[in-house]
């Protein structure tokens, strides 16, 4: 059960991220469609498109940083067999405040409010890393 609690902690972190990204595709591609934004404008950098499209593309990219340390913490944890509860609550406060920095950051994109929520996240999940190093290398035979 434990294994499964923490399997999708895991799928509710892809999910946020499929959810920017459909995001971000409905605010770019009507724009380029239409010829409001030219292919040639944002070959390379993302000024042309509006704020909103700028924040969900930074928040698409911010979704490769911390959450892949994520996943390879949960991957190992599972993989080493014998989930505890402790593996499973850090696991969904990580991804819960993953969302609220994700809402932040494509709402108000309140800096210092979103980087408290990120600094939280970052501390749960070193958290669970190093509970990680200590259940593999000194409690586990």
């Amino acid at each position: 059960m434990l294994d499964k609690a923490l399997f999708l902690a895991m799928a509710a972190q892809v999910f946020l991220t499929f959810a920017v990204l459909m995001l971000l595709g409905r605010e770019r591609v009507p724009r380029v469609m239409s010829g409001e934004i030219a292919v040639k404008d944002i070959a390379v950098e993302r000024d042309a498109y509006p704020l909103k499209a700028r924040l969900l593309s930074n928040n698409f990219d911010n979704q490769f940083q911390l959450p892949v340390l994520f996943y390879v913490a949960c991957i190992l944890s599972l993989s080493a067999g014998d989930t505890g509860w402790f593996d499973v609550i850090l696991a969904w406060l990580f991804v819960a405040l993953r969302y609220v920095h994700s809402i932040i950051h494509v709402t108000t994109n309140r800096v210092h409010r979103r980087f408290a929520v990120y600094a939280m996240g970052m501390l749960v999940l070193a958290l669970l890393w190093l509970w990680l190093v200590i259940r593999l290398c000194l409690l586990l035979p």
